[in-house]
């Protein structure tokens, strides 16, 4: 039991449950908006845009609340009315009502995710087993709704009805888990005002504010060209002849080999401590799929991409809020996991626009470049980074 009084498998649980709601929204919305409601690449870029923004936004708030104030009634709040507005969209979901609830969603997302991470940051085990099962968890779920949901878009003919229908039963599941789970601990009330007073005065060592805020940077450029896989590749593939459920597949696919790599990580981590490591492994491996991109004639090479970007998403993206965790006070936490998740929620916000811009002034090959340049780029910033002020880094 951690000091918010809830057991790991719960936090799994929440996440699991919001992870298949999440993959019957996401992966549809650009299909969505430029095949249904004929909007184009730049437009669907621009709702995405706003959705990330908001999720920036819900990310920054509740990490900063957390610390502060009672995190279970914040974590009730933002699931009942994440609930509240899929429920709506099933019956709403024309233009523009619907970029306007998704912007909403993607508060209440980054809100609940936050709220999660801060939670586990609490759990009183290892940083790295708590991160590397919360994206198993993420991923399981993403498994299960990305194989359902292409056949199901394709067989109710484009009506997003249902998926917002299954996706509202899933967070009224995860709702009752907040309410029956998440208990406040007989410390919370007492420490609530104790913690905000802590979290104006906590200074992080200069060496930690520098590998923390070089992280935040990474993330939001290795999100900002990984939306490209989320977002503009499904309109390049289906512009090949390949279907939209090969597209989905895509993602289950990366939802089996995370939960696979996952657990051998996590087995691994017995023996061998080197986190660091395992980030510069994984941020040039997702560089390196974009390489792959540059070759996908056939779907064949789709899927030796997504395996590869694979590696490199299970191996650095669970492992770097590991590291900021462990980089962070206690009184500080949620606030540090706040801004991680703003900065990869701006990435996720910057990276349909930024793509759609991209691919209507030059090419698809051309944004696959700059994505691969890009992330290069970074991986030797982080790099020389670490290597200067790691040792003078102080962990908690």
């Amino acid at each position: 039991m951690n000091r918010q009084g809830v057991e790991l498998k719960w936090l799994l649980l929440g996440m699991f449950l919001g992870s298949i709601g999440n993959s019957f929204v996401w992966p549809l919305t650009t299909i969505y908006i430029h095949d249904q409601l004929h909007e184009s690449l730049t437009v669907s870029g621009i709702v995405l845009l706003f959705y990330s923004g908001a999720n920036v936004v819900g990310s920054y708030v509740s990490g900063l609340l957390f610390d502060r104030a009672n995190p279970r009634k914040l974590m009730i709040g933002g699931t009942l009315l994440a609930t509240a507005v899929m429920a709506i969209m099933i019956f709403f979901n024309g233009w523009p009502i619907y970029g306007i609830l998704l912007t909403a969603i993607g508060f209440f997302n980054g809100w609940i995710i936050t709220m999660v991470n801060s939670f586990a940051t609490r759990s009183g085990r290892d940083g790295r087993y708590v991160f590397n099962m919360l994206y198993f968890a993420n991923n399981l779920g993403m498994v299960i709704g990305t194989t359902i949901v292409g056949p199901l878009y394709q067989y109710a003919h484009g009506n997003v009805s249902p998926m917002f229908l299954i996706t509202t039963i899933l967070y009224t599941m995860f709702s009752l888990v907040v309410l029956f789970f998440f208990k406040d601990s007989h410390q919370t009330t007492t420490q609530t005002t104790n913690n905000s007073e802590q979290t104006t005065n906590v200074k992080l060592p200069q060496a930690n504010l520098w590998i923390n805020w070089i992280f935040f940077v990474a993330l939001v450029v290795i999100w900002t060209m990984y939306e490209q896989w989320a977002s503009n590749l499904s309109v390049f593939m289906t512009d090949q002849g390949i279907s939209m459920t090969k597209y989905s597949l895509l993602w289950t696919l990366n939802g089996i080999l995370i939960v696979v790599f996952q657990l051998g990580l996590t087995w691994l981590n017995r023996w061998v401590n080197r986190p660091y490591a395992q980030v510069f492994i994984g941020i040039f491996t997702i560089g390196f799929s974009f390489v792959l991109l540059l070759y996908a004639h056939s779907y064949g090479w789709f899927v030796a991409a997504m395996v590869v970007l694979t590696i490199g998403e299970a191996t650095a993206l669970p492992t770097m809020p590991a590291i900021v965790n462990s980089l962070s006070p206690v009184a500080v936490k949620g606030k540090y996991q706040g801004i991680l998740n703003a900065f990869s929620s701006l990435g996720k916000a910057i990276g349909p626009l930024f793509g759609g811009l991209m691919i209507e002034a030059t090419s698809y090959h051309i944004l696959f470049v700059i994505c691969a340049i890009s992330i290069f780029v970074m991986e030797l910033i982080v790099l020389l980074v670490v290597k200067v002020k790691r040792a003078k880094a102080v962990e908690y």
